[in-house]
């Protein structure tokens, strides 16, 4: 998700906790991404990865409100 170059106009879309997407999904999306994950580590829960891949879109298309 870090190495995925961002763009004004994207959607993210996030899969459940225990399986992701449906198939369905996935056959219709332009990309996939994935969050890499340690030997042994079950899954991340879905907000804290949604926001991981929002903060890392809005850092990249300068997103973040301006103070």
């Amino acid at each position: 998700y870090h190495a995925f170059d961002y763009r004004h106009g994207d959607i993210l879309l996030l899969g459940r906790e225990s399986s992701g997407a449906p198939q369905a999904v996935h056959d219709v999306a332009d990309t996939r991404l994935t969050i890499p994950m340690a030997d042994g580590m079950r899954s991340l829960n879905v907000a804290i990865s949604a926001g991981m891949v929002l903060g890392e879109a809005l850092r990249q298309t300068d997103g973040f409100p301006k103070p």
